[in-house]
């Protein structure tokens, strides 16, 4: 049985380690309403533009290449997974689930025959992933945009993932984040960002039999796929690390509360226990005396 010293310093750790994360879930907390703020704001020019891409490259005539971007390099032997996690911890499952899903990426197209290299942002991620995957890592950021996430980070990121591609390093790439839906629930996102995938409008159609509109564009599709396509890129990375950041604080949030609910559950058992020690000491001190004294 411990002594009463013994639980009493568990029972003062405990109060130090709630202190703590109830200061943790308020940062994270005030940081969260920032960083959801901008991923919902994020979210509606992203998706307008990957429709105007789409909606340009619909009308590129047949037979043209195409800019390389969006035609790609005819091949998907080598893929690159941009992997996106925190560069720090006490946030419940966040890194853990992107990892598992980065790594079962990897499993999947290693089996079919596939070269894979991994690009890692957050030093957590890098962490994990490097014991197993090591010689797969090609760059590595951490600590990516300091105390305010801004496009110049992302137009980093974008501007090295270009690098690799006209270097003919890959073939396709795709990025792994965590896609923000509440402070309790984050969904694990993988996107596919090179080439640009043209995706089907989501305009209706017209029900009226009047003939639709030509347009004429200057300078052609292609020059302005040309001049979109790179910046279409720096902002879908950019729209993932502002998911990734809401994600990230939302889920530090959720595990600081659990983690203090669960130091105040464990504050009231120990202090029961203190107190039935306490009175198990005195009750054996009074039978003493009362033994001592009937003894005399």
């Amino acid at each position: 049985m411990p002594s009463l010293k013994d639980l009493k310093i568990r029972i003062d750790s405990v109060k130090s380690t709630q202190k703590i994360t109830s200061a943790l879930k308020m940062v994270a907390a005030s940081k969260l309403r920032r960083a959801q703020e901008q991923a919902e704001a994020g979210r509606p020019y992203a998706e307008r533009m990957g429709r105007m891409l789409s909606s340009l490259a619909a009308n590129v005539p047949a037979g043209a290449q195409g800019p390389k971007l969006m035609a790609g390099t005819g091949s998907d032997k080598t893929h690159l997974l941009i992997v996106l996690t925190g560069d720090r911890g006490l946030c419940g499952g966040f890194n853990a689930t992107i990892v598992r899903e980065a790594k079962r990426q990897v499993t999947r197209l290693t089996g079919e025959g596939k070269t894979v290299k991994l690009l890692t942002v957050g030093r957590k991620g890098r962490d994990l992933l490097r014991r197993e995957f090591g010689s797969m890592i090609v760059h590595s950021y951490e600590n990516l945009g300091g105390k305010r996430l801004g496009f110049a980070d992302a137009a980093q990121v974008a501007d090295k993932v270009l690098e690799l591609f006209d270097a003919g390093e890959f073939d396709v790439a795709s990025i792994i984040f965590n896609k923000f839906k509440s402070a309790m629930t984050q969904i694990v996102t993988v996107q596919q960002i090179v080439p640009f995938a043209v995706a089907a409008t989501t305009e209706e159609a017209p029900t009226s039999t009047e003939p639709k509109a030509i347009y004429e564009f200057e300078p052609s599709e292609e020059d302005i796929l040309n001049d979109l396509l790179p910046r279409n890129l720096s902002i879908q990375v950019y729209t993932a690390l502002l998911e990734s950041s809401a994600s990230f604080f939302g889920a530090q949030m959720t595990a600081m509360d659990n983690a203090t609910r669960n130091a105040g559950d464990t504050i009231k058992k120990l202090t029961l226990n203190y107190n039935r020690t306490r009175q198990a000491f005195i009750t054996k001190e009074l039978i003493e005396i009362i033994s001592g004294a009937e003894a005399v």
